[in-house]
């Protein structure tokens, strides 16, 4: 059985799950900071945080990026009406 990379001295995981919503990840993402900035953590637990937090923004920037790419490719055709394309990566295979 394959368990999950982590980061190393810390447990974390290297990256989150994919299906975690952009709100929830924001949320964990704001309560990293807030716990950092007013708890009294001794320097271990900053540096976990601190690798938590990382981990969370890298999510919502590409929960953002997503988004972002959907939005651009919002068409409104000659009717008026919107219609959207597909996402396409130029690694991906048919």
């Amino acid at each position: 059985m394959n368990m999950p990379k982590t980061v190393k001295g810390t447990g974390l995981p290297t990256d989150l799950p994919v299906d975690l919503p952009f709100e929830d990840a924001l949320q964990k993402l704001e309560s990293v900071v807030t716990a950092m900035e007013t708890d009294d953590l001794p320097l271990e637990s900053l540096l976990s945080k601190y690798a938590e937090g990382t981990l969370l923004h890298q999510h919502c920037q590409q929960k953002l990026g997503d988004a972002e790419l959907k939005i651009q490719q919002l068409e409104k055709l000659s009717s008026g009406r919107i219609s959207t394309k597909p996402l396409t990566f130029d690694d991906e295979t048919s």
